[in-house]
């Protein structure tokens, strides 16, 4: 009973990114090709928030729902590891047209070709899950 709440924020948020054109391959080829500030334009939307909510959070101490302190580690200082790993977001990305937040949203909008994107994104967190330990971070 307790998860439909995240149930509702979660189909919430696939209908705010599916009204906003978020999850339009028009829209990501459009922002790859500098043609359009719309999908800038949520990404720097985005940031802020996640900016504000997380100062938010430190400042008042805001607990989770079960009562626990949430706990924010600093990152760590880096340049290369967050550099290479954005290239290869980025590349995938514009390979696919399709972000990761998106893809469950895609598949129930009926995309089902969106389904070998979801293999391909297991399928690589998988990889990185095995070679963590040898690569740069």
């Amino acid at each position: 009973m307790k998860f439909f709440k995240f149930l509702f924020v979660g189909f919430v948020f696939g209908v705010v990114l599916t009204k906003s054109e978020a999850i339009s391959w028009f829209r990501i080829f459009e922002m790859f090709r500098f043609e359009s500030f719309h999908m800038y334009g949520i990404i720097m939307i985005a940031i802020s928030t996640g900016i504000i909510g997380i100062q938010l959070i430190k400042k008042y101490k805001i607990k989770d729902v079960n009562n626990n302190p949430i706990l924010i580690p600093d990152k760590e200082k880096g340049f290369y590891n967050y550099f290479i790993g954005g290239i290869i977001f980025g590349l995938g990305w514009a390979m696919v047209g399709c972000c990761p937040g998106p893809i469950f949203i895609l598949i129930g909008t009926g995309a089902f070709t969106v389904v070998i994107v979801l293999l391909g994104a297991i399928l690589g967190t998988y990889l990185y899950g095995i070679l963590r330990k040898k690569l740069p971070h």
